[in-house]
C-alpha cells in the first residue's frame, strides 16, 4: 500500500487508511510513540499510560532525597511565598 505525505500547516502528515488503523488496533486521536531505526524505518507504538501504583512500585521509598531537594526544602521565603 502506498501512502503519500501531505503538507498540513507547518507539518507533514501521512494519512493512514481506516483499514490499516483497524488492522493494527489504532484510532484517530490516540497518542503514539514514534521512533526511527538506523535503516530508515519508522516504528509507531501506542503510548503506554501508567497508573500511580505502577509508578510508585518503581520507587525506593526508603531512598534518601537528592541533595538539591534538601537545599530546596531548607530555603527561606524571598518575597510573598507561603511555606
Amino acid at each position: 500500500m502506498e501512502v503519500v505525505l501531505r503538507k498540513y500547516g507547518n507539518s507533514t502528515v501521512a494519512v493512514l487508511p481506516p483499514v490499516v488503523l483497524k488492522d493494527i488496533g489504532l484510532r484517530a486521536g490516540q497518542s503514539l510513540s514514534l521512533e526511527t531505526t538506523c535503516d530508515g524505518k519508522i516504528v509507531l507504538s501506542p503510548k503506554k499510560s501508567y497508573s500511580l501504583s505502577e509508578l510508585m512500585s518503581q520507587c525506593d521509598l526508603k531512598a534518601k532525597p537528592p541533595k538539591d531537594l534538601e537545599l530546596w526544602d531548607n530555603c527561606k521565603p524571598i518575597d510573598q511565598e507561603v511555606w
